[in-house]
């Protein structure tokens, strides 16, 4: 049966428009962004396959442009689209921590990171520079690494600070193997850059691990 034969309650369009976005399932969500299926199968059944092909809808989104063009139904230009979607959802993120007072939002900030740093594939090590209210000014990737360590320097991260006239910070740095579990050299680090920075009298606020699907404040952790 096709979906224009379902009942109207149950296509993900109307459903999507009557109850919310947050109503639908994956495999709803990811058929309304394919629009139709391929032969023998609806636009939900293909989701649904795809979803279980590649185990997840996380995975399916952070499939490379060869990985995902592999999908049944799906090729270069869904690939493209999928990235114009995903690139969209980080900048209102990113927007809306700037009309935010960020230091209060950790939810919205733990948000913006696991779509900007999960999942990528070497450490990268970001900050998130704030003014004297604590609003953003802007976040910047300062250092990238290999698969399992990223170098971080001191004097460049307060050079950068106070190039950006920044009254405090936020550090942000993800684990590759998906463990947001900070470890014994994160500590190290957020120390000296505490120290560091406490010099120029620059507030550190707090630090953010990333992993696949968690993240790992310092300051909840009592750290800072």
């Amino acid at each position: 049966m096709a979906i224009c034969d379902w009942p109207q309650s149950e296509r993900p369009r109307e459903k999507l428009l009557q109850q919310g976005a947050g109503s639908l399932s994956d495999g709803e969500l990811l058929a309304i962004f394919l629009r139709t299926g391929v032969r023998g199968l609806d636009a939900v059944e293909l989701a649904r396959q795809l979803l279980q092909d590649f185990g997840g809808l996380r995975p399916l989104l952070a499939a490379s442009e060869v990985e995902f063009c592999r999908g049944r139904g799906l090729g270069q230009a869904k690939y493209v689209q999928l990235q114009a979607v995903l690139e969209l959802s980080r900048r209102y993120l990113m927007q809306s921590l700037q009309r935010e007072t960020v230091f209060t939002e950790p939810a919205l900030v733990k948000r913006y990171l696991l779509q900007s740093l999960a999942e990528q594939k070497r450490e990268i090590f970001m900050l998130l520079y704030l003014d004297s209210q604590h609003r953003l000014i802007c976040a910047e990737p300062l250092f990238f690494g290999t698969i399992d360590a990223s170098p971080v320097y001191p004097r460049i991260v307060v050079q950068s600070a106070l190039a950006h006239n920044a009254a405090a910070v936020i550090l942000a740095h993800n684990h590759p193997s998906g463990v947001a579990e900070p470890s014994r050299a994160d500590r190290a680090i957020t120390e000296r850059l505490n120290q560091a920075m406490s010099l120029v009298d620059i507030k550190l606020l707090d630090h953010f691990v990333v992993g696949d699907a968690e993240v790992v404040s310092f300051a909840e952790r009592g750290w800072l």
